[in-house]
């Protein structure tokens, strides 16, 4: 999927509805196979002025019967699994992103 947004174009944007209808753009980074499972890592793409905190979103692909071509994105609420999903998608792309451990809180 392709979408401009002012003048740059942007391949790996996605965008999903959050809890409140409302559309929220994510550029995606990563697909990590767990266990059997398919997991989409995620980073919000921010408007202008917002704050960026550098965390990504990790959400479990979930396969719609009816129609093949279409895929959903649920949440994953189990902290064990987010962390495995992370730690993998961590060791992938250490050469291209800076992580920060938030273990010091």
């Amino acid at each position: 999927m392709e979408e401009n947004f002012e003048g740059e174009e942007l391949d790996n944007i996605i965008v999903l509805n959050d809890e409140n209808g409302e559309e929220v753009k994510f550029e995606f980074l990563d697909l990590v196979d767990l266990d059997g499972e398919q997991y989409v890592v995620l980073l919000p793409v921010l408007e202008d002025g917002e704050e960026d905190d550098g965390e990504v979103v990790i959400l479990k692909v979930e396969p719609q019967e009816e129609n093949a071509e279409e895929e959903s994105y649920v949440s994953v609420d189990d902290e064990e699994t987010l962390m495995k999903v992370f730690n993998i998608f961590k060791d992938k792309f250490k050469d291209e992103f800076d992580f920060v451990d938030n273990d010091e809180e």
